[in-house]
């Protein structure tokens, strides 16, 4: 699943952020203090990067 362009409940442009949140997430920075550096203190927008990626989850447990 693509990350949304929106927010789901302010509407404010999230998209361009993914990327860099993404690559300083993975380095082992902790996700909230990235969000508020990228200037994200609603926490609506902070969920929308949180909760981000359970597809991914999905696809590694395996179903039957």
């Amino acid at each position: 699943m693509l990350f949304p362009i929106r927010c789901f409940s302010c509407g404010r442009v999230i998209a361009h952020k993914w990327e860099e949140y993404e690559k300083r997430v993975e380095k082992g920075e902790d996700s909230i203090k990235v969000l508020d550096e990228m200037g994200f203190i609603d926490y609506c927008c902070k969920r929308m990067f949180l909760t981000h990626g359970q597809d991914k989850i999905d696809l590694l447990v395996k179903r039957e």
